[in-house]
């Protein structure tokens, strides 16, 4: 429960720092950056040295294999974020694959031989972990078989974590794709987190011992864009509505938004008070809650290096002090964000988004936005 709560202090966030040498050769692309696991270990290494930046972290997600590397000098990672008060955490699932009887829909992978390997990651350092069950909105979806699917198998994966000594941190995502309405992901949202609590309920989760990564209730990427005010009142509405008040935090994900949208967005859910609903907002009495959060909120943003940071280092040695520059004002700007004085505006200097359409990371030119490691 003390590393829940340490991982929810106001003010810091979790950096993201997971995905496949697969994924980052999607990212890498654009500035011509091979993802072999130098570059891989180089750019992690760039994020965890820069002068600053993890004043502003609580934690830090690694994958099973940057949880055991080094910096160029010998040490490790894990050491490097202990000495700074940042508490290591791993990815554990396995991906997802099709659910049977189910158009499309997923359920993930990975539990099998998951308390094996939670004792060796906590042998390790970690002291976290995260498993990612991934939802899409359709006509008929998401389906009953794949809530229910996925919120036992994110309930399984949060007792294993506990009975290790980790941290779970539960990730129901709903994908963005689609022109559906704000009312809709909404509606979504709490469908799906209803059915998760529940399930950690019947696996005897400790609840104020665990963390929610979910999405931020927006339209679809097809859809009209909405003001940070409005998704602020949907997100908070919907997790008013569904999580415990014993949960430390909530660390959201950008879900497709650039950095420069989550970060104006998760600011508007900070700086909520109590009030009345917009014109035009059919908010019940809830609405009259929305400036009582029981929880901090906070970033998991999954988007540290933005396109820009990339481009800045190139790979090149002489180029860090200035990718590192560009990443600590990401870094303040998300910390900002969690506290509510966030003062800037939405600094889409990015060439290019990461959606996910079905599954697949995709670059979209002209488009602003960010990417993760």
């Amino acid at each position: 429960m003390a590393n829940a709560a340490d991982l929810g202090v106001p003010g810091k966030g979790i950096l993201v720092a997971y995905d496949s040498t697969g994924t980052i050769s999607k990212q890498l692309f654009d500035i011509n950056v091979e993802a072999v696991e130098s570059p891989m270990r180089t750019l992690l290494e760039l994020l965890l040295t820069t002068p600053g930046a993890l004043a502003y972290l609580s934690g830090a997600i690694l994958s099973e294999e940057t949880l055991y590397q080094k910096t160029a000098d010998g040490k490790p990672f894990v050491d490097i974020l202990k000495e700074a008060g940042v508490l290591p955490g791993i990815k554990v699932d396995k991906g997802t694959v099709e659910l049977a009887g189910t158009n499309g829909e997923t359920t993930t992978q990975g539990l099998d031989g998951l308390a094996q390997r939670c004792q060796q990651y906590y042998a390790a350092g970690a002291r976290f972990a995260i498993w990612c069950a991934v939802f899409k909105i359709g006509p008929s979806e998401p389906s009953l078989l794949a809530i229910n699917e996925n919120a036992n198998g994110l309930a399984r994966f949060a007792i294993i974590c506990q009975e290790s000594g980790l941290v779970p941190i539960v990730e129901p995502e709903i994908l963005v794709d689609g022109s559906h309405s704000i009312d809709k992901c909404a509606e979504v949202t709490e469908r799906v987190l209803v059915a998760c609590y529940k399930a950690l309920n019947d696996h005897r989760v400790l609840i104020e011992g665990t963390l929610l990564k979910p999405n931020m209730v927006t339209p679809g990427l097809e859809a009209p864009k909405v003001p940070p005010d409005v998704v602020a009142e949907y997100t908070v509405r919907a997790m008013l509505r569904t999580v415990p008040a014993v949960v430390p935090a909530i660390v959201f994900s950008s879900g497709g938004q650039s950095e420069g949208e989550a970060v104006l967005n998760l600011n508007a859910m900070n700086k909520l008070k109590r009030k009345k609903p917009r014109r035009g907002l059919k908010l019940n009495a809830a609405s009259k809650l929305l400036g009582k959060k029981p929880w901090t909120l906070s970033f998991s943003f999954g988007q540290a290096p933005q396109q820009s940071i990339l481009k800045a280092w190139a790979r090149m040695e002489e180029n860090i002090p200035k990718a590192q520059a560009a990443y600590l004002r990401r870094c303040k700007a998300n910390s900002e964000a969690t506290l509510g004085t966030y003062m800037g505006k939405a600094q889409l200097d990015e060439e290019v988004t990461l959606r996910t359409y079905k599954g697949k990371a995709q670059l979209v030119k002209g488009t602003s936005g960010s990417l993760r490691i």
